[in-house]
């Protein structure tokens, strides 16, 4: 299964990407940035401590600050110059005297310290201070230069996702309006708030719409054109074809056949210049008729080529039906079933036609019980010329065509596929709307 790509989607996901990463960089800038700065500035404060310890009490006197954090306190000791302990503010952090003044590192009980040692002939003074002090400060620093990049994330999705709507809602209306066009349509797409780098796509479109409507007005013209002057001829040919039946009957076979080739070549005549008269924009009058006895015409119509095609044509319809379009072309509809179904049926067989009413109007159906169509013919027989089998059948390829063409410009369901009721043969199926009282 296809996925289409959507621009909301990946604008999103970029720009989320583009904060992400714009977030991490500036984290890890003030990071490096405040532990450089706040190392300074501890190791100054170190060694103020150590510069200003003295003798004094033992213990302070005022309580402790009530937010103070036990890991920010520092670790002060001082030895006498014969190298005892005269003070030690955090008892159990015993911290080895280093053998130079100056700053240095340390491991007591696991922790990483800091340690500023001042020697002089009085006094040793030791000031330590716990790493992770200066990490917990170094990484506060960071999470605030990230947060306010983080936090605008959501807000540019925001942002960004009422941006591409107003940007996309336009597209979304011209792709509405390209889906529901008529193939015949030649009316340009507007241009009005199409975003500037979509214009000479839309501008492209405009030029193609027209293009296509043109080589389709040409190829209509050259049909009628065709068509009309293949009438006359073939009506001649049929004429000179009847009058040598009567006055060369030796011939009389090879007649009969080149007759019925004249019979097909007129019937498709009559045919493209109905397709070409369907093919016309503009919709038919609409009228209310009864179909039912619209119908029974037809089979009507049809039943002396049954009979001689040994075919049983029966009817169960009952009048009135009364429906809105165009009479003739309704006719059209219903006599290209009824002959398609007589063409496909072998000798012996049957067709049956039928008219019903329905929740929502009426139904004709025409079953046959012909051979039914091969696997793979149901999606193609609409096509122009499209013939199933068998081929050595008579017929156009244009019946089905020009039924559909007709249903479409009347608003009727149709459809035609094989029987499902456990019988061989085709099935078709027009729906109609009635006339609203």
């Amino acid at each position: 299964m296809s996925h289409h790509p959507s621009l909301r989607r990946t604008a999103l996901i970029w720009v989320t990407v583009l904060l992400a990463v714009a977030g991490l960089i500036a984290a890890g800038v003030a990071y490096l940035d405040s532990e450089s700065e706040t190392a300074d500035f501890l190791d100054g404060q170190l060694r103020q401590i150590a510069l200003n310890a003295g003798p004094g009490p033992a213990a302070a006197n005022a309580p402790a600050a009530p937010d103070q954090d036990p890991e920010d306190r520092f670790a002060v000791t001082i030895w006498n110059a014969e190298g005892q302990i005269v003070h030690q503010s955090l008892p159990g952090v015993a911290i080895p005297i280093p053998p130079a003044s100056g700053f240095s590192s340390a491991q007591i009980n696991g922790e990483a310290w800091r340690v500023y040692t001042l020697r002089g002939t009085a006094q040793t003074v030791e000031v330590a201070q716990r790493v992770t002090v200066r990490d917990e400060i170094a990484s506060n620093a960071a999470i605030g230069a990230a947060l306010p990049v983080l936090l605008l994330i959501p807000l540019s999705w925001l942002v960004v996702g009422l941006a591409l709507h107003r940007t996309l809602r336009r597209l979304d209306v011209l792709a509405t309006e390209l889906a529901t066009r008529s193939t015949m349509a030649k009316e340009p797409l507007p241009l009005t708030d199409i975003p500037v780098e979509l214009t000479p796509l839309v501008t492209g479109m405009n030029g193609l719409i027209l293009r296509q409507h043109d080589a389709l007005m040409a190829q209509k013209r050259f049909l009628a054109d065709a068509a009309h002057t293949l009438r006359t001829p073939v009506a001649a040919m049929q004429i000179e074809i009847g009058n040598l039946t009567v006055e060369v009957p030796p011939a009389r076979a090879r007649l009969d056949a080149l007759a019925a080739g004249a019979r097909r070549a007129a019937q498709l005549v009559d045919q493209l210049l109905r397709l070409a008269r369907l093919d016309e924009p503009q919709r038919p009058a609409s009228i209310p008729f009864d179909a039912a006895a619209l119908l029974l015409d037809c089979v009507a119509d049809h039943a002396a080529r049954a009979a001689r095609k040994g075919i049983d044509l029966g009817a169960e319809i009952v009048p009135p039906v009364m429906i809105n379009g165009a009479e003739n072309e309704v006719r059209t509809l219903f006599s290209n079933l009824i002959e398609n179904a007589l063409i496909y049926t072998q000798p012996g067989g049957k067709v049956d036609v039928c008219l019903r009413r329905t929740k929502s109007g009426f139904c004709a159906e025409v079953l046959d019980t012909g051979p039914g169509f091969p696997a793979g013919a149901e999606a193609h027989i609409f096509e122009r010329f499209f013939r199933a089998a068998p081929e050595a059948a008579e017929g156009t390829g244009l019946g089905l065509a020009i039924a559909r063409r007709i249903a479409d410009r009347h608003g009727f369901g149709l459809e035609v596929r094989n029987r499902t009721d456990g019988m061989t043969g085709v099935m078709a199926r027009v729906t109609m709307p009635g006339v609203r009282s």
